[in-house]
C-alpha cells in the first residue's frame, strides 16, 4: 500500500451549501437542483456520507464547523470566531487579549437591515476602519480593517483586569436579518465596554466621508459596527505534527484562512477571489492545481453558496455551487486522475445555511469522498443519498478528517 506521504489530498468546502428541500426549487435542495457532474463522479465512484460538525453547545457557525471539518475538536480548541480570524490577519493575541468581530453593518429604522453593508468592498472598509482607529482607538483597543465587511477590533487586557469573559454573549447578525437590532445586542460581563463603542461610531459612520458617498450613489450606507465573536487566543497542534502532512489554505475569508494558519497550513491568496458570488472560481481551482505540486493537502473553501442563502437567492445558490462544480471541483479531479499517485478528494460543506431562513442550521452535512482504497456507491451527491445510501455517520464531525487521511480506510 502507498505510503500517506506520497498521496495527495483535496478538500473543497462548498461554504454552507447544504439546504433542506425548498419551494423555490421545486421541493429540492440546492444540491439536488443543480447540475453537479464532478461532484457526482466523485460522489458514484466513491462514498457518500453526513457528519455532525457542529456539537449542540455552539451556534451553529463557520468557525465551530470548520475546526471540524479540519480534523480539531470544537470542545478541546475552540475559543470564538474572531480569534481565528486575527490569526489569519497577522493580529498577535497576548495571554490577556481577546479578539472580537467588528461588522460593518446597515441597521435601518432599528432592524438588522444588511449585515454585510451592501457587500462593502475592501477599498471602501479600509478607510473607515482607518477612522474609528483614529477617533475610538486607545492602548486598550484597536481596530483592524479586514476583507469586505468581515473586520476586528482588539481589546488588550491586562493580568488580573478581566474585561470581556467566557460569559460575554454575543449574538451573529447574519442568523437574525431583518430583526430589531434591540432584540440581540451584547449582554454580559464586558457588554459594557463592546456597546459603548457601537454607540460611539454612529456618529462618525454617519458623517464619513465613504458613506456619504456611498448613499449618493445608491449604495447602503455602512452606518454601523456590530461587535460579537470573541475569544481569546486558541492553542492548536499543528496539523503537521498530527498526521505528518503539509497543508495549504486557499480561501477569501479570513476566518477560514486563520484555522488553516493555526493548523500550520500554508495561506496561499487568490487576488481575484472576493470571498462572494462574483468570485473568481477558475483562479481557484488553478491555484489548488498549482498547490498541490508542493503541498499533501490542499483545501479550496468558496463562501459563495453561503452568502446566496443569507440573502435567500435560492436561484444564485445553485449557480454558486454549479461553478464550484464546474471551475473548481471538475479539474482538481481531472489533475488527480491524470497523476498516477494516489489521490484522495473530500467535498463537504462546513455547515448548512438554510434558504428558507436565511440562517445557519445545525443539521448533519453530506460530504462525499473518492480515491485510493474507497469503494464506488453509484450514488450522486446530495443531501437524500448521504442520509439514506448506508454510508458512515460521524456524529463528531472532526473525526472525518483522520479518516479521509487514512488510506487504509475503505468506509466500513
Amino acid at each position: 500500500m502507498p505510503s500517506p506521504a506520497q498521496a495527495k489530498y483535496v478538500i473543497v468546502i462548498p461554504d454552507g451549501a447544504a439546504d433542506e428541500p425548498f419551494e423555490a426549487l421545486g421541493g429540492k435542495t440546492a444540491l439536488q437542483a443543480a447540475d453537479l457532474r464532478a461532484m457526482d463522479r466523485v460522489a458514484a465512484e466513491g462514498l457518500v456520507g453526513r457528519s455532525r460538525n457542529v456539537p449542540d453547545r455552539f451556534l451553529p457557525a463557520s468557525d465551530v464547523a470548520t475546526l471540524s471539518l479540519f480534523g480539531y475538536d470544537p470542545e478541546a480548541y475552540y475559543t470564538g470566531r474572531a480569534p481565528l480570524e486575527a490569526a489569519a490577519m497577522g493580529v498577535t493575541l497576548g495571554p490577556e487579549d481577546w479578539a472580537v468581530r467588528c461588522n460593518l453593518m446597515t441597521i435601518a429604522d432599528g432592524r438588522l437591515e444588511d449585515f454585510t453593508a451592501g457587500h462593502i468592498t475592501s477599498e471602501d472598509g479600509a478607510p473607515i476602519l482607518a477612522t474609528l482607529q483614529a477617533e475610538l482607538g486607545r492602548p486598550d483597543v484597536e481596530f483592524h480593517a479586514g476583507v469586505s465587511y468581515r473586520n476586528l477590533m482588539v481589546y488588550r487586557g491586562k493580568p488580573g483586569e478581566p474585561r470581556l469573559s467566557a460569559e460575554t454573549r454575543t449574538v451573529p447578525p447574519h442568523d437574525h436579518p431583518g430583526q430589531p437590532a434591540a432584540d440581540y445586542l451584547p449582554q454580559g460581563p464586558g457588554a459594557d465596554l463592546l456597546l459603548d463603542l457601537m454607540k460611539r461610531a454612529e456618529p462618525i459612520l454617519a458623517s464619513h466621508p465613504v458613506n456619504l458617498a456611498r448613499v449618493a450613489r445608491g449604495e447602503k450606507p455602512a452606518s454601523a459596527i456590530w461587535l460579537w465573536g470573541q475569544g481569546p487566543a486558541p492553542h492548536m497542534p499543528p496539523f503537521r505534527e498530527l498526521h505528518g502532512l503539509k497543508g495549504a489554505i486557499i480561501s477569501a475569508v479570513d476566518l477560514v484562512r486563520g484555522v488553516g494558519v493555526l493548523a500550520g497550513w500554508d495561506r496561499i491568496d487568490v487576488p481575484t477571489a472576493t470571498g462572494y458570488l462574483d468570485t473568481d472560481y477558475a483562479a481557484k481551482g488553478r491555484a489548488g492545481i498549482a498547490a498541490l505540486a508542493d503541498h499533501d493537502v490542499v483545501c479550496v473553501h468558496v463562501e459563495a453558496p453561503d452568502e446566496a442563502s443569507h440573502e435567500g437567492r435560492a436561484d444564485a445558490k445553485v449557480e454558486a455551487i454549479e461553478r464550484i462544480d464546474r471551475d473548481i471541483v471538475a479539474p482538481i479531479l481531472d489533475h488527480l486522475k491524470s497523476t498516477g499517485a494516489p489521490w484522495r478528494i473530500l467535498i463537504s460543506p462546513d455547515h448548512s445555511t438554510l434558504l428558507r431562513t436565511r440562517a445557519h442550521d445545525r443539521a448533519p452535512v453530506a460530504w462525499t469522498i473518492a480515491g485510493a482504497n474507497i469503494p464506488a456507491s453509484g450514488l450522486r451527491y446530495d443531501e437524500a443519498h448521504a442520509r439514506d445510501g448506508g454510508g458512515p455517520f460521524f456524529d463528531q464531525g472532526w473525526r472525518l478528517m483522520a479518516k479521509f487521511l487514512d488510506l487504509g480506510w475503505t468506509g466500513r
